[in-house]
């Protein structure tokens, strides 16, 4: 499959460029997967020249690219999540942090590539975070208004809801790791890794998920003039009051999408036509295998902050196989040489029949790839490790 594939020398966020390249080579269905595009408008210029794409319009993706949109979409739609403000003022949010105190959460409202949260366990580190992006503007425009919300303690739930507007198919929920160290330590990043399947996601709690946050969002969403069609991933944290939505993103995540496909049996690409096509799903729930998948990333030394890149990379040609899968990131070839081109480079997904064998495997496997500064995260699943044990 791989040997018919063609790498596309456009930006991903060059949607003019894609879409006349689409347009001359004839291509059936596009499917989106980065949220810049999408922002940009790739599925409105997709839709003028009658191409089919699966994806959500520029108006409707902005319950990723703007997250002072999607809470207040949350707040008046009575969806369940953190209580929050937005500013654009410094001098505002500093007063708002220092009368709300720690721990406290700072997000960039716009899109940040899975970098722009940070919780903050101090008034310091708050203030410290937004003077970063109203004072210093670390993330440029995606940073001139920011979220301050309040911090949420649970464990996290990420749902995966193929939709056409109205009605939705959910797949297998799946958890993320986003904290780059051990024992999820240390700053965000846009993912170390994930599993699947959890087991804190019981049929009632999934019931819940689509009576109280999906179809209501949808609802939203059209009410607010921005139907939704696409593929909605629902950030969520179980607290000890009940379900929160932490975020939306208008596209499959990464890397909880390297768990939740290879378990999944039901046709992924019929139900993506239907939807690119205009067509109406069956609402209901995805079929998916009994084995469980873990994935680990492989990034580069420094990341999430400052990296080096065009590392040479090596992985042995007996990694892959029918139970590990090699997905590629921030790779690009040249001159017949594999190189690092992101900070997360690879990721490699194991599939065994219970968590702990996924987990070992996966991790195994991710430490065989080799470049300089190379490192991942050895815990991925912990927490459901801990359950079954």
């Amino acid at each position: 499959m791989v040997s018919d594939c063609e790498h596309l020398e456009i930006e991903a966020a060059d949607v003019d460029s894609l879409s006349s390249w689409a347009k001359s080579n004839q291509i059936d269905l596009t499917i989106v997967g980065p949220e810049a595009p999408l922002a940009a408008g790739i599925v409105d210029h997709f839709e003028k020249v009658g191409l089919p794409i699966f994806g959500p319009h520029a108006k409707a993706a902005r319950i990723e690219s703007s997250k002072a949109y999607s809470k207040e979409l949350m707040r008046n739609a009575g969806i369940p999540t953190a209580e929050h403000r937005t500013f654009t003022d410094l001098s505002t949010a500093e007063a708002w942090i220092l009368r709300q105190g720690a721990p406290i959460v700072v997000k960039a409202s716009g899109l940040a590539a899975g970098k722009g949260a940070v919780v903050c366990t101090t008034e310091q580190e708050a203030l410290s975070a937004v003077r970063s992006m109203l004072g210093d503007f670390i993330f440029g425009e995606a940073g001139r208004e920011v979220v301050i919300e309040e911090f949420l303690e649970g464990e996290e739930l990420s749902v995966f809801a193929l939709t056409d507007g109205e009605h939705s198919v959910i797949l297998q929920p799946s958890q993320d790791h986003k904290r780059v160290g051990e024992g999820d330590t240390g700053p965000n990043t846009g993912g170390m890794g994930a599993y699947a399947p959890v087991s804190i996601a019981t049929p009632e709690l999934m019931a819940e998920v689509g009576s109280k946050i999906i179809q209501p969002t949808l609802r939203a969403l059209a009410e607010d003039g921005s139907p939704f069609q696409g593929l909605l991933y629902a950030g969520l944290i179980k607290t000890e009051s009940g379900l929160q939505v932490i975020e939306f993103n208008c596209r499959f995540g990464d890397p909880e999408t390297q768990v939740v496909l290879p378990l999944m049996q039901d046709s992924l690409l019929d139900l993506i036509a239907t939807v690119a096509e205009g067509g109406k799903l069956q609402p209901g729930v995805a079929a998916a295998r009994t084995d469980t998948a873990v994935t680990t990333v492989v990034a580069s030394g420094g990341y999430p902050s400052s990296y080096e890149k065009s590392k040479e990379v090596t992985i042995p040609r007996q990694l892959e196989s029918e139970n590990c899968i090699v997905f590629h990131a921030g790779t690009i070839r040249r001159e017949g040489q594999l190189l690092t081109s992101g900070g997360r480079v690879l990721a490699v997904t194991a599939l065994a029949p219970s968590i702990s064998e996924a987990a070992e495997a996966s991790a195994d496997a991710a430490g065989q790839i080799e470049f300089e500064g190379a490192f991942h995260r050895s815990d991925i699943g912990w927490r459901e490790r801990l359950r079954q044990d």
